[in-house]
């Protein structure tokens, strides 16, 4: 099964994470089949939210919501159960001083070829 780990921390504890880590964990999970994709992202600074309502689009500079923690990077994983999935999160560096939050993928693809299939 497909996980979407979701790193998050306080963009200020960034250098307390050595970049070498990150890479270096990414290579181990790489190398194990367990990690599908995984990338940093820039500053939250750099974020453009869009929304669009009753068809008419906005464009924010900025993030979605104003958060002591923010959305720094990912590993989309493959692990046979969430146990799995929580232990390989638990040992991506940035947990140390932030946060990753766990999410199963929802195979909609799958689930709307199957409805066309009956």
């Amino acid at each position: 099964m497909k996980y979407l780990c979701l790193v998050y921390l306080d963009e200020g504890r960034l250098p307390e994470l050595p970049d070498e880590d990150c890479v270096a964990y990414d290579a181990v999970i790489r190398d194990s089949g367990h990690c599908i994709a995984s990338e940093a992202l820039q500053s939250v600074q750099t974020a453009t939210t869009v929304r669009v309502r009753d068809g008419s689009m906005s464009i924010t500079d900025g993030p979605f919501a104003e958060t002591k923690e923010q959305l720094t990077g990912f590993y989309l994983i493959e692990a046979k159960d969430l146990d799995e999935a929580i232990a390989i999160a638990a040992k991506i560096p940035p947990a140390q001083v932030g946060s990753i939050e766990v999410r199963p993928i929802r195979p909609i693809r799958e689930t709307v070829a199957a409805r066309g299939a009956t």
